[in-house]
């Protein structure tokens, strides 16, 4: 029996995870959960999963809730909530689905409190990619992706020899928007960007995956999850979802892992490494599959990639910079305050305006990404309307 927490319960990968634990309870039960403010469904889950705590993030909605809620589960409130929930003595697993830099603090706590990492949360990664992953090796941990991709690349090296690999390919759906440029992008509404043709995901991860930001913090991800330098993390076009991720070897070998477009696999291996368990979602019809296409993005028109790249290359805080910026602009996007190609736009201007330091200490990330932030948002409303 895994003891799992649940960071983020609420979200898309949230209520995933928990249908896998539903379909699975003589392997999983979860201890402790967290969400931000969706109190409604917090609720029907806190009664369904009876964890021991669980936390909601925003103390106004926690304070609410704790007036309505009648049942066992100890309710607390915030960050400080929030990292007990992340390093609570009876849990073994973490699953950080929280979204953006926000999961960085308490997955650093739940990892100095040798607990096993269930990763959904690509910001963490992306932001202190060197010092995550050095106080996993410290404390002797697990950090199993549950991104598909990188989920899919960890499969295909179970088993190989990591000096062999040549390159890790990345594969993008290419989101709603694939084969459109800068005069047509220019023009795209936010409920259009909010339908991808493939994945059911939350607004934030939709628009990234809409932009190619989505792709470009998952090649940084990549690059310290599996110990390779971002000249040899390469990215795909593949409109179909099914080939999540390939590895070529030194030999030109390709070993790709595949399947239906459903976050419930790649959640239940992480929680089941190094087992495998019987599944309760769909199987993939090889013979319903017309074709599998694969070609080169477009990184002029979607420019997100391509400062992630650069941003990966210059190192120290830039990755964290590139991200700080990213979640503002989308923030800002999703509420109508600029157009889908200011996106890139505030992400380029936010990365030449803050100087390049060293990512040595979780002080300078987090300095770095409230400065980031501030000026994503000052250069926004500035250009307001222009």
């Amino acid at each position: 029996m895994k003891n799992i927490a649940v960071l983020g319960s609420t979200g898309s990968v949230g209520t995933q995870a928990l249908d896998i634990i539903r379909n699975n309870p003589d392997l999983f039960s979860v201890r402790t959960m967290s969400a931000h403010s969706n109190i409604d469904l917090f609720e029907k889950q806190l009664y369904e999963f009876k964890p021991e705590l669980a936390v909601l993030t925003d103390e106004a909605a926690a304070e609410k809730f704790k007036t309505r809620y009648s049942g066992k589960t100890r309710i607390l409130a915030g960050q400080s909530g929030l990292m007990e929930a992340a390093t609570h003595n009876a849990v073994d697993t973490v699953l950080t689905a929280i979204v953006g830099f926000a999961g960085l603090r308490p997955t650093i706590a739940a990892i100095n409190a040798k607990k096993n990492i269930a990763l959904a949360n690509k910001e963490t990664l992306v932001a202190a990619g060197r010092i995550v992953m050095n106080a996993a090796r410290e404390n002797s941990i697990s950090i199993v992706p549950v991104d598909s991709e990188h989920s899919a690349i960890f499969q295909c090296l179970n088993g190989e020899n990591r000096q062999q690999i040549k390159r890790l390919i990345l594969t993008a759906s290419g989101g709603p928007f694939f084969g459109m440029c800068s005069d047509e992008l220019r023009k795209v509404s936010v409920e259009r960007a909010l339908k991808h043709p493939n994945w059911e995901m939350g607004a934030k991860i939709t628009i990234d995956s809409a932009s190619l930001a989505n792709k470009g913090l998952e090649v940084i991800e990549a690059r310290w999850l599996f110990d390779v330098l971002l000249d040899r993390v390469d990215v795909v076009v593949h409109r179909q979802s099914i080939v999540h991720s390939l590895v070529e070897f030194v030999d030109n070998s390709l070993i790709a892992q595949m399947g239906l477009p459903d976050m419930r696999l790649p959640i239940q291996y992480a929680f089941t490494y190094p087992d495998r368990n019987n599944a309760h979602y769909p199987a993939t019809d090889l013979l319903a599959l017309n074709s599998l296409t694969f070609e080169r993005p477009d990184i002029d028109c979607f420019r997100c990639l391509k400062l992630a790249y650069q941003a990966g290359i210059t190192g120290g805080i830039a990755p964290c910079v590139f991200n700080a910026a990213n979640e503002i602009a989308v923030a800002a996007f999703l509420k109508k305050r600029i157009g889908f190609l200011d996106i890139p736009a505030v992400i380029e201007q936010t990365l030449s305006a803050i100087p390049v330091n060293a990512d040595d200490d979780l002080d300078m990330i987090f300095a770095a990404d409230s400065e980031a932030r501030r000026y994503a948002e000052k250069y926004i409303t500035e250009n307001d309307g222009d």
